[in-house]
């Protein structure tokens, strides 16, 4: 991140709501900049909060808060967050994008806090920049925009364009900034205050680590599900996942069983199925483009496995969207096992 020198005038962040944004995030980015001026001693920063009505937002727990300005033009040298919550693309409107489109050409710098991500990228202000957004969104974020260089960081600095995977990770994105423009001392100070005593930087992942995630420090397991998570769209047959591990599929089936309490595929296919879950929730994708990138090649076995497991169709969990996605037709299968039973 570029040194800003020590400013005559404070530095301002305008922090764009949108509809249902999230709290956490916001409020983790706005704290570190008031506990900023206190430590300091003077204002080194100020803010504005903007929204498309000029009047309040109403964050995702119902709570409203008071705007200051609506989608007025800004200062050249301000710094514009973007904080997203839920159904962020229907909170992303028109006049929105092309507001952000503009104080981008003014030379605004912009950041997207949670899934604010997806609204800074749907503007395409992320373009061939490295981005991260929340977890839960990775898969279709990747959908709706591949020119981006998603990565799995708690938050990324690219230029004048800042992201943060949503929670506790704007406080560790303003540290940073903190410490760029006024110190690691004060930033340290600020940490302090907040009682965070563990800062992390844009090289630490926001996910747990599989060990952690699952319960079990088992290394082979995590190494099978690791591999596990980074094939779902071109399943890893049993055997293959054993030998790349020194088991035999025997060895494999009773290690998930014993820690598990499931078979490899099972755990496999839950996976894969949560993961289409995420795609049918937040994505436009049509149910038969959902299936391929999720390792099915037939519609109408996706649609069996998804029942089995969520006990609804992949079409009537789209709603109203599902009769875009046409009939399913079935095709060559893909799968490397049979995934419908254990």
């Amino acid at each position: 991140m570029p040194r800003h020198p020590a400013p005559q005038k404070p530095r301002r962040f305008v922090f764009l709501l949108l509809d249902r944004f999230t709290l956490m995030s916001f409020a983790g980015a706005i704290e570190p900049l008031r506990l900023a001026n206190r430590v300091a001693g003077r204002q080194i920063y100020d803010w504005r909060l903007a929204g498309e009505n000029g009047r309040e937002a109403v964050c995702s727990n119902g709570a409203a808060i008071r705007l200051d300005i609506g989608l007025d033009e800004i200062g050249r040298d301000d710094t514009v967050m973007v904080c997203g919550g839920i159904d962020v693309a229907e909170a992303t409107t028109k006049p929105i994008l092309n507001w952000l489109r503009r104080e981008a050409r003014r030379g605004a710098a912009i950041g997207g806090l949670c899934t604010g991500a997806w609204a800074v990228a749907r503007a395409g202000l992320l373009e061939g920049r490295r981005a991260t957004i929340h977890w839960e969104n990775q898969d279709s974020f990747s959908e709706d925009f591949p020119q981006v260089r998603l990565t799995k960081s708690v938050f990324v600095v690219d230029g004048q364009r800042m992201t943060t995977a949503g929670g506790t990770a704007s406080i560790d994105l303003m540290l940073k900034i903190i410490a760029t423009d006024h110190g690691e001392e004060l930033a340290n100070t600020v940490a302090d205050q907040l009682i965070y005593n563990a800062i992390r930087t844009d090289q630490d992942s926001q996910r747990l680590s599989i060990p952690t995630r699952i319960g079990v420090r088992h290394p082979k397991l995590a190494q099978v599900i690791g591999r596990m998570e980074a094939n779902l769209e071109d399943p890893i047959s049993p055997a293959r996942l054993a030998e790349e591990v020194g088991m035999s599929t025997r060895q494999l089936e009773r290690l998930f069983r014993r820690y598990l309490n499931r078979s490899p595929k099972r755990y496999y296919m839950e996976i894969r199925l949560q993961k289409a879950r995420n795609l049918l929730m937040q994505t436009e994708m049509s149910v038969i483009n959902v299936a391929l990138a999720c390792g099915f090649a037939s519609p109408s076995h996706f649609s069996k496995c998804y029942r089995a497991h969520y006990a609804t169709t992949p079409y009537r969990e789209r709603g109203s969207q599902a009769g875009q996605t046409g009939g399913a037709t079935d095709v060559p299968e893909k799968e490397t096992w049979d995934e419908a039973g254990d």
